[in-house]
């Protein structure tokens, strides 16, 4: 996988290069007709390891924003908007079992759902990897300075 890294002090964050992301720091991948959807690295970092996740049901209508999945985890309790709106099509059920693999490969098995997509073109409007990678830097040091 190709990768951009962001260093904030002794923490260094991978921001996936053919990844899409919007501003909630969840990321978005194209599969063909279908969108896979997942936490960055720097959000799962951030907010410690993961216990427990909450995923919609498949079939479930999104509207851009409406909420995705809850998680728990040890440091915080997050509410995940959904990226473009769209069906969900597919669960990741592993995490039902292994959470954790949001912490160990959040760009890979970490993945939480699919959805297909109303508008394919809503995907084009989420931020790419050289337009996200700076913006969630500066959250990261505005964090850092807390």
């Amino acid at each position: 996988m190709d990768v951009l890294e962001a260093r904030v002090d002794k923490f260094i964050f991978r921001v996936a290069r053919d990844y899409r992301y919007n501003n909630a720091d969840v990321w978005t991948k194209r599969e063909d007709n279908r969108v896979r959807i997942g936490l960055t690295d720097y959000l799962q970092q951030k907010s410690g390891d993961v216990a427990f996740v909450t995923l919609k049901e498949i079939g479930t209508q999104l509207a851009a924003n409406d909420e995705l999945a809850a998680l728990e985890t040890i440091k915080v309790d997050l509410v995940l908007p959904a990226p473009i709106t769209g069906k969900i099509v597919a669960l990741n059920d592993a995490l039902t079992a292994h959470p954790e693999l949001i912490n160990s490969d959040p760009y890979g098995a970490g993945w939480l759902v699919e959805i297909e997509p109303s508008n394919p073109a809503d995907y084009d409007t989420l931020l790419d990897a050289e337009t996200y990678l700076p913006q969630m830097q500066a959250r990261a040091e505005l964090e850092r300075e807390k």
